[in-house]
This record gives C-alpha cells, sequence and structure tokens, in this order.
C-alpha cells in the first residue's frame, strides 16, 4: 500500500536569508474563499462579526481577531484563514490546499518588493492588503508589520514565486 505523505507548497525551499530580508513559510490554518449572496453582504458580515469576532473586511483591508483573519480579496470575497466557518448568506468554499503563503520580512522588505511588483508598498499600512502581481504571479499581498508583508499565491506558482522574491533579495542584499 501506497503511503502518502502530506507536504507544504514550500516543502524543502523555505527559509531564505539574504542580507536584512528573510523569506519563510507562513502556516495559515484553513482557508476559506468567502462571497456574499447579492443582497446578503452585510447580513454575512454580521454573522462573521457574531461567530468569530471579525467582520468582513471593506476593499484592500484585513480584519482579524484571536486566530480568524480575513483577507479581502475582490469584490464582495475574502479569504479567512485560521478557521473553517459556517456562514449562511454567501459561497463557503474551502482553499486550504490551493495557496502558498510566505512572510517576506526584515529591512528592505519595501526595496525588494519594488523590484518584483507594480505597486507601491511604501504607501501600505499594517493591516492593507492588495490583488497584485509579483512578476508575473498573481497575488494578495498584505501588509503586517512595519517591515513585513504576507504573499499568498496559488500553490502551483511556489516555486515561482520563491524563485523571483529570492533573486529580488539577491539584488537588494547585493547593494547593501
Amino acid at each position: 500500500m501506497v503511503e502518502l505523505i502530506a507536504k507544504t507548497p514550500c516543502d524543502g525551499l523555505l527559509p531564505i536569508s539574504l542580507g536584512a530580508v528573510t523569506l519563510t513559510e507562513v502556516e495559515t490554518g484553513p482557508i476559506t474563499s468567502i462571497s456574499s449572496l447579492k443582497g446578503q453582504k452585510k447580513a454575512v458580515s454580521d454573522a462573521l462579526k457574531a461567530a468569530y469576532g471579525t467582520a468582513f473586511p471593506a476593499p484592500s483591508r484585513t480584519t482579524a481577531k484571536d486566530t480568524a483573519r480575513l483577507i479581502w480579496s475582490g469584490r464582495g470575497q475574502a479569504l479567512m484563514l485560521g478557521v473553517a466557518p459556517q456562514i449562511k448568506g454567501a459561497a463557503v468554499t474551502d482553499q486550504s490546499d490551493a495557496w502558498c503563503c510566505v512572510e517576506l520580512a526584515g529591512a528592505g522588505v519595501d526595496d525588494v518588493l519594488s523590484r518584483v511588483t507594480p505597486i507601491d508598498t511604501r504607501a501600505m499600512k499594517r493591516g492593507h492588503t492588495a490583488r497584485t502581481l509579483v512578476q508575473h504571479v498573481s497575488v494578495v499581498l498584505t501588509r503586517t508589520g512595519k517591515d513585513r508583508f504576507e504573499v499568498m499565491a496559488m500553490r502551483s506558482m511556489a516555486t515561482t514565486l520563491l524563485h523571483d522574491l529570492e533573486r529580488a533579495m539577491s539584488g537588494v542584499a547585493a547593494r547593501g
């Protein structure tokens, strides 16, 4: 009988440290896509607040309470990390195995991201999020601290994402 071994998207590829910046994998727990049904956004937000202590996030924002985090991911959509919600009035889809989540941290993180993404990450405050690109990989980019970002991409693009971030980290480190 074949024994299957579960592996994370970045298994054996991380951590990477170059210069002052470190790239590590983030264990998110369950990841669930939540899309409120037509006319149900407020009811869904109220239900999330009552059940998990955090409301549906505004565009380009995140909300969190204890282990539950909601990250805006598009019009009327959010990704819930940390818990698997049971919500009425929304299309709820388990996407735990579909995503790769990494943390990019350290002095110079904005310099690294400026080499690979078209947005100005210096303008993002903690809790701000954006649907953008890292080179040609579609990502959800969230500032989680002064010199700290989470980058989420589809699992199938994990190796490409890490390659692109490592190259940018290397370029910034070489300047130092």
